[in-house]
């Protein structure tokens, strides 16, 4: 398919932007400021048999002061073929975290998704927790996550919301390969009595050129139980611009 040409294509290129980093030798200002934000932005258009557009955009932010880190994440997806919507996805999530030791932290997390494809009009999930940092070396970082947590949800077209308690498991791996890339895997579990949901977004990101780089993603949302007419897979390519500022 030519929409899948075009992420090869532009995955083709993502290795070119790192050898032209890797030459840059002007000196980094120490990070001083406890914020760390970025936004992307991601575009494919693809013309002739099929006319397909897609727009992804993503908004990460965080702030970390002594035992206290406090992080936020927003995305949406738009996409459609031939002036048809095929994705609208919206999803966010924040999280604060109180480290009461070098490995260890209390956490809070809250997230929202409105995704008109799923056959739910919304899932919102409330949870807390204890989480452990299991590696800390230079290059590498593994947490892990686990707590009780709540959903509330609808089904589209239902008189009314569902709600019932679960339990939150999730893992967050990254991996320095230098200076100018890193890879990333998160996982995460939420088992309820009605629904258990998995997602997994693996991502590679590589520097450009001072605060823009290139990143490359890959989601993966799984439902045990979805309305009728609807997949419990979800799978997504994106490839964004990112800056951080």
């Amino acid at each position: 398919m030519k929409n899948n040409k075009v992420f090869l294509s532009v995955m083709l290129v993502f290795a070119a932007p790192a050898l032209h980093a890797a030459d840059d030798k002007a000196d980094k200002e120490e990070k001083t400021s406890p914020w760390t934000t970025t936004a992307g932005l991601g575009f494919v258009d693809t013309s002739g048999n099929t006319n397909t557009d897609s727009l992804t955009f993503l908004f990460d932010t965080a702030y970390e002061i002594e035992d206290w880190k406090h992080e936020g994440h927003f995305e949406t997806l738009k996409a459609s073929t031939d002036d048809v919507t095929t994705a609208d996805r919206k999803f966010l999530t924040a999280q604060s975290n109180y480290k009461y030791s070098p490995r260890d932290y209390w956490f809070g997390n809250l997230s929202y998704e409105d995704d008109r494809f799923t056959g739910f009009e919304y899932q919102a999930v409330l949870s807390v927790g204890y989480g452990r940092r299991l590696i800390m070396t230079e290059k590498h970082n593994l947490d892990f996550e686990i707590g009780p947590g709540y959903r509330n949800f609808k089904v589209e077209g239902a008189p009314s919301s569902e709600d019932e308690y679960l339990l939150r498991t999730a893992g967050k791996y990254k991996w320095k390969i230098s200076d100018y890339s890193d890879f990333s895997q998160d996982l995460l579990g939420n088992f309820g009595e009605d629904q258990t949901e998995w997602r997994s977004v693996t991502a590679l990101r590589t520097s450009i050129y001072q605060n823009l780089a290139l990143r490359l993603a890959y989601n993966v949302r799984y439902l045990d139980k979805v309305p009728f007419g609807n997949e419990r897979y979800d799978r997504t390519t994106t490839v964004t611009l990112d800056y951080t500022f």
